[in-house]
């Protein structure tokens, strides 16, 4: 701000002209960055993912062929990386978390219960339970107040209604706004 009034400066002003990128390199790059936090994943995610059409997802997928391996239903991982991670505690997760995104179908994270997480482009916030959504979740009165899809298991509810008080812990003053 300057005075009342927003200022605005041109990136290359403050940071000078931005180096020649190879397209290639990019695209190579690209595609293993993405497949190091969202792998294994096919050609189709990347490009959505990424904004891009699918020639480049390819592209970019094609120039690090000799690093990858191909996983049960043609997807496609960075090579030596172990094939299943163990699965998360059950955890709240807000709306638009990430895990929801970069993959053309969210029916393996989600199965039946996609349209109460994703309504009309909305994303709400939902439980992940042993890597499937099994709740959606709000706050109501100060409190996380749950939603299953289903019964929860007790050792689940205890953990997803331990990690609901943190979030209200970690809001605190924030959520009188919310009450």
């Amino acid at each position: 701000m300057i005075g009342g009034q927003h200022a605005y400066a041109l990136v290359r002003d403050w940071l000078g002209e931005p180096r020649a990128v190879d397209r290639e390199r990019a695209l190579a790059e690209l595609a293993r960055r993405y497949l190091a936090g969202h792998g294994p994943a096919t050609d189709r995610d990347l490009a959505k993912w990424a904004g891009l059409p699918l020639r480049d997802a390819r592209a970019g997928l094609g120039a690090i062929a000799s690093e990858l391996t191909e996983r049960d239903g043609g997807l496609l991982d960075l090579a030596g990386r172990a094939a299943e991670a163990e699965l998360p505690p059950p955890r709240l997760l807000g709306a638009y978390d990430p895990v929801l995104l970069g993959w053309t179908s969210r029916e393996p994270l989600l199965g039946p219960h996609q349209p109460l997480v994703t309504i009309e482009g909305l994303f709400r916030p939902f439980a992940l339970v042993r890597g499937r959504a099994a709740a959606t979740w709000k706050i109501q009165a100060g409190k996380v107040v749950l939603e299953p899809f289903g019964r929860l298991e007790s050792g689940d509810a205890a953990a997803l209604n331990a990690d609901g008080k943190d979030v209200v812990r970690y809001l605190g003053s924030s959520l009188g706004s919310r009450v």
